[in-house]
C-alpha cells in the first residue's frame, strides 16, 4: 500500500469533520440569533404592554374626570348659565353637551393608543426578516 492510498481516506474523514464542525457552528448560531430574537420580542411586548396599560389608565382617568365634572362643574355652571338669562333646561343642555364633547375626546385619545398595530413587535418582526435574508444570502 502506498502512502497515497492511506491518506485519501484520512483526508476525506477529515473534511467530513470539518464540515460537521462548520455545521455544528452554523447550528449554534441560527440558534443563539433565536434566543437573541425572542429576548428581543420579550422586552418590546413588554414595553407595548406597559404603554396599554398608561392608555387604559388615561380611559379610567378620563372616565374619573367626566363624572366629577358632571357632579361638580355641571350644576355650577346651569346655575350661572341660568342666573344670566337663559331657561335652566337649555342652560343644562348646552353644559351637557359641552363635557361630552371633552369625555369623547379623552375616550377616543385612549382608543387610538390602544390599537393592536401600536402594540405589535415591530423592531422584533424587521430583524426576523432581516435575518432570514442574511441567511438565504449565506445559503
Amino acid at each position: 500500500m502506498s502512502t497515497t492510498e492511506t491518506s485519501k481516506p484520512d483526508s476525506a474523514r477529515r473534511q467530513i469533520r470539518d464540515s460537521g464542525t462548520l455545521l455544528g457552528d452554523a447550528v449554534q448560531h441560527v440558534i443563539a440569533l433565536l434566543r437573541g430574537e425572542i429576548n428581543l420580542f420579550r422586552a418590546e411586548m413588554d414595553r407595548n404592554v406597559k404603554h396599554a396599560g398608561a392608555a387604559i389608565g388615561m380611559i379610567v382617568a378620563g372616565v374619573v374626570i367626566l363624572l366629577v365634572a358632571l357632579n361638580v362643574l355641571a350644576s355650577a355652571l346651569v346655575v350661572a348659565i341660568a342666573e344670566l338669562g337663559l331657561d335652566a333646561g337649555w342652560a343644562a343642555l348646552l353644559v351637557g353637551v359641552v363635557l361630552a364633547v371633552i369625555a369623547a375626546g379623552l375616550a377616543k385619545k385612549g382608543v387610538n393608543d390602544l390599537k393592536l398595530t401600536s402594540l405589535a413587535p415591530t423592531r422584533t418582526a424587521e430583524n426576523l426578516e432581516r435575518d432570514g435574508q442574511a441567511v438565504k444570502k449565506a445559503l
